[in-house]
């Protein structure tokens, strides 16, 4: 469950982030993960659930997730479309598409005290 170590590393980047700003407690945690992640999100919550609450910078910190789809573009026309699940441009009908993004984990916020 890989999930458990990539929340035990937020937490520890949550800490450090903490000690730079002279911070003494976090409220609130927004992050995006990419739905082609490979991320269960479910476990991710659970584990930071758990191990925020050994940390008293983290015991009460409210965990915000934002699923982000990947973005396909068509590199003949130059449309973009949300979604990897297409095999033609919706506009130009080319074959010729990239998908990218959808697949990270970023941290976009963080709320401190």
């Amino acid at each position: 469950m890989h999930e458990l170590s990539l929340a035990q590393g937020l937490l520890e980047q949550l800490k450090s982030i903490c000690s730079e700003h002279g911070a003494t407690k976090i409220t609130k945690v927004s992050l995006s993960i990419g739905k082609q992640s490979g991320i269960v999100i479910d476990s991710f919550e659970f584990g930071f659930e758990i191990l925020s609450k050994d940390e008293a910078i983290t015991e009460n910190a409210v965990l915000e997730i934002l699923t982000v789809d990947p973005t396909s573009r068509c590199m003949d026309c130059k449309a973009t479309f949300a979604g990897f699940e297409y095999t033609s441009c919706k506009h130009c009908n080319s074959t010729n598409l990239r998908s990218y993004g959808g697949d990270d984990l970023v941290l976009t916020q963080v709320e401190m005290e």
